[in-house]
């Protein structure tokens, strides 16, 4: 009854941000449910492949879970502030931030499994027969087990995502410092250059290993392994790399003898680039990711049971959403300085084009660092 009377108070943002995880939850069940039909209608087969396909768009689901529930104390400073006023503990917030978030994954997959038992009952197109299962009995224990592991992964991530502390985070928090030491680059800057150097030994003629070839089992071919090990550090460079580059930039932009438009863009970039960083590091890696491997298996025999459209979108868009929640917060935390620079005189205007030049920056660098984790995916998948 404690979460009815809390959805009362619900505002657009608090709509959407749920609709969308039930969304999420209820396409990943979906595509657990299918391998699940797959595995009844071809026992033959191998079905652990198809499993581990879904993992990439459960981790997502479980990212957007653990940004949107990092957002909501930012967001909602007076939810929060009324729980703490009934008695509720930190502790106690949390896990109904946790459960909220679960509650809307449950929904969604068990949307997804009567959908799945209603094709089932023998009015799904024959098309649909295979992934399905249909003709062989369904366990009753084999979707709820697999259905179970959505709400699970996006409880237990919400759950971890906001930090144990008292007095909880509001948008009134402070960003912390902004500078980037030579220590924090060293990490990045050596993953990349790490993972360059592997990724062209393993692309020299022949790709292979003291003269034998060497590849990857599930259909990578003469892909080389020390090639896509090298894919995945310089990638996992890159992605660390992302905030540092966003507070380069903003400097950038305050350099010299700024106007002020230069000055609030470049000031503030540089002041969200440890919040913006993370999620735009993970967008710029999950699409490189879904392009290259689109590139590699378009077209290719077996493809349909590898990386499929939905799984693909599901990824980025999961991403995608996850980013705009952090801006969403980056904004409610902004809130306070925005309304003393309007009080000073500052014109509206001058607000919205400065947060404009942060949004270019900002996608500027993404396309900088998912191009570059993009080129060097196609040259690791050949």
């Amino acid at each position: 009854m404690l979460y009815f009377r809390l959805a009362r108070g619900y505002r657009p943002a608090d709509l959407g941000r749920w609709l969308l995880t039930a969304t999420a939850a209820a396409l990943v069940a979906a595509l657990l449910l299918r391998a699940l039909g797959r595995a009844l209608g071809e026992p033959a087969v191998d079905s652990l492949p198809r499993l581990l396909w879904c993992l990439p768009p459960l981790a997502a689901v479980g990212w957007f879970a653990a940004v949107a529930a990092r957002a909501v104390p930012a967001a909602r400073p007076e939810r929060i502030n009324g729980l703490t006023a009934a008695g509720a503990g930190p502790v106690r917030i949390r896990l109904l931030i946790a459960g909220e978030i679960a509650l809307a994954c449950a929904l969604g997959s068990a949307l997804a499994l009567v959908l799945f038992l209603v094709l089932r009952n023998d009015i799904a197109d024959p098309a649909l027969a295979a992934d399905l299962g249909m003709g062989s009995p369904l366990p009753a224990a084999a979707p709820v087990t697999l259905l179970a592991m959505v709400p699970l992964v996006a409880g237990v991530s919400a759950g971890c995502a906001v930090p144990l502390a008292d007095p909880l985070p509001t948008g009134r928090e402070q960003t912390g410092p902004t500078g980037f030491g030579p220590l924090r680059l060293a990490l990045p800057v050596g993953l990349l250059l790490t993972g360059l150097a592997l990724e062209l030994y393993g692309l020299r003629p022949g790709g292979s290993v003291d003269g034998r070839p060497v590849g990857l089992p599930g259909g990578l071919g003469d892909t080389g392994v020390a090639a896509l090990a090298g894919w995945s550090l310089a990638a996992l460079g890159l992605a660390l790399l992302t905030a540092p580059l966003l507070a380069l930039a903003g400097r950038l932009l305050a350099l010299g003898r700024p106007a002020p438009l230069r000055l609030l863009a470049g000031r503030g970039l540089t002041a969200e680039a440890r919040r913006i960083g993370t999620p735009l590091a993970v967008l710029g890696l999950a699409g490189a990711a879904v392009l290259a491997a689109f590139r590699y298996w378009i077209g290719r025999p077996g493809s349909s049971e590898t990386l499929t459209g939905l799984e693909g979108l599901l990824v980025v868009g999961c991403a995608l959403a996850a980013l705009v929640a952090r801006a969403a917060e980056v904004r409610s935390a902004r809130r306070d300085v925005s309304a003393a620079l309007l009080r000073l005189g500052a014109a509206p205007g001058l607000l919205i084009g400065a947060a404009a030049l942060r949004v270019l920056t900002a996608g500027t660098v993404l396309l900088l660092t998912g191009g570059l984790t993009a080129v060097l995916a196609a040259g690791a998948l050949g």
